[in-house]
């Protein structure tokens, strides 16, 4: 259907943009890049596009031809501000649609759009959604709606079998026990690592990622709550010194975890020797260290009471949300596309978008969290520093928070044009890692901390319940 050249460049669009939201395109990237590369020359380089476009068509074109790297810019970035000038009058027009006038699925899909734009979920969870939507289309293909279902289930089937797989290695280490303050989020850890893959050839990525999160997750615990100043920067110098003779003279708990940290390296090292790329471990180890140091700055900003300015908050806190080393984690399970060159611009201070996805990470984290951290005994958020700084109510802080995340969104798209500086499918990971930051902090709300509705919602979709294949309605 993609190569037939029956088809007018809009209808192609409208057929990619079906796949593509289906969750189908990753069997098609070859194909569906060689149509947009055909339609990108016959609109910008021949200006011969159909001569019935309307503005469905040419606001598709533009979203389908950004989504693939294409530099069409149109108010996407910082510097244009057309579109920022129109997304209220849009919103407003949308949510005040006569639901008398439009079809039940209609207004279904418009709300699910105000409330979740493209880009800003999940995308499996997406795709689920999108399934319902289009399966009450009476225009819908059969054929792609069947195939998007098998495709949806079959992959559900793997990631079940991969949770399990990790619910055994940490019932075998034995980490409850060992650790009785530690959160049991494995589950919510290993659904919001779909988000960032969930492709069936990266199944070794999600599981070094899950896995790190969980040490980060406990780790960020010791540092938070379970040691004092001077155990925290013992336990500091020994993950620097990264030798197991290190962990004497540390708090129980800390040669616990250490200990563990430590054969959890040596499982990557194993995997990574095997495949010919031993050295990329070196890495990981940097960036532990990284995240400790960080980790070890908060500390000492808080057992001294310290509020930073935001100036200094940020090169601290961008690090201690601890994004960098789950993408490294990522990236060594990601085969020959990464290199030495693509580490060296993962852990560069000066890369944009890594930069721009720490932002939106930390800021989101802090503005749905920061009450409950306070109220547990924390280091200041982002939230403290600016009311401090700027002497504003907590809403006037989170307001310009909120501002800079939608910065950071626009330098991330921004970054996705091309040429880029790495592969395009680790950049994926970056957007997709980024949607998956907005569905954990939907709505000013930590649905990690507090997993409640939300992420029983997500775990139900995406690892529960499969699509059913009969025609009957799934809702989700």
């Amino acid at each position: 259907m993609l190569t037939s050249a029956m088809n007018k460049p809009s209808q192609k669009l409208n057929l990619i943009d079906q796949i593509q939201q289906l969750g189908l395109a990753y069997h098609f990237e070859f194909e569906i890049a060689e149509q947009l590369e055909q339609i990108h020359r016959s609109y910008f380089e021949f200006h011969c596009g159909d001569n019935d476009d309307n503005l469905h068509t040419i606001a598709l074109l533009f979203r389908l031809l950004r989504q693939q790297g294409y530099n069409v810019s149109c108010g996407i970035y910082r510097s244009d501000d057309i579109l920022n000038d129109a997304l209220t009058f849009t919103i407003t027009h949308l949510e005040s649609i006569d639901k008398r006038k439009v079809s039940p699925n209609l207004e279904k899909q418009v709300s699910h759009a105000l409330n979740h734009p493209i880009r800003k979920g999940l995308p499996r969870l997406e795709v689920r959604r999108y399934i319902q939507f289009y399966q009450e289309e009476p225009s819908h293909n059969e054929v792609l709606l069947s195939l998007a279902k098998l495709d949806f289930n079959s992959l559900q089937g793997q990631h079940r079998k991969e949770l399990g797989n990790l619910t055994r290695w940490w019932k075998d280490i034995d980490i409850e026990r060992e650790f009785p303050f530690a959160r049991d989020r494995l589950v919510e850890l290993y659904t919001w690592m779909l988000g960032v893959h969930f492709e069936p050839e990266y199944e070794i990525a999600r599981g070094f990622m899950t896995k790190m999160n969980v040490f980060l997750t406990i780790i960020d615990d010791i540092y938070d709550v379970y040691g004092t100043l001077e155990e925290l920067e013992l336990f500091t110098k020994a993950i620097e010194r990264w030798d197991v003779d290190a962990k004497e003279g540390l708090l129980e708990c800390m040669q616990v975890i250490y200990k563990m940290l430590l054969d959890f390296y040596d499982e990557i090292g194993y995997e990574l020797t095997r495949k010919g790329r031993s050295h990329h471990l070196f890495y990981a180890k940097e960036a532990m260290k990284i995240q400790v140091r960080a980790y070890l700055a908060e500390a000492k900003w808080f057992h001294h009471s310290h509020v930073p300015t935001m100036e200094e908050y940020l090169p601290i806190a961008l690090t201690s949300i601890g994004i960098q080393m789950a993408l490294v984690a990522s990236f060594l399970g990601m085969g020959d596309t990464v290199t030495k060159d693509v580490f060296d611009w993962l852990l560069s201070s000066d890369t944009k978008i890594v930069k721009a996805l720490r932002v939106i990470g930390r800021l989101m984290n802090d503005i749905a969290g920061h009450k409950f951290e306070q109220e547990r005994g924390h280091v200041a958020s982002s939230v403290e520093c600016f009311m401090k700084q700027y002497k504003v109510t907590e809403e006037e802080a989170k307001k310009e928070l909120c501002k800079q995340v939608a910065d950071a969104w626009k330098d991330i798209n921004e970054e996705l044009c091309r040429p880029t500086a790495v592969p395009r499918v680790l950049l994926i990971r970056i957007i997709n890692f980024a949607g998956a930051i907005h569905a954990v902090y939907e709505a000013e709300t930590d649905h990690f901390v507090n997993a409640g509705t939300n992420f029983k919602e997500f775990v139900t979709c995406l690892l529960v319940n499969p699509c059913q294949c009969d025609g009957l309605n799934d809702e989700v």
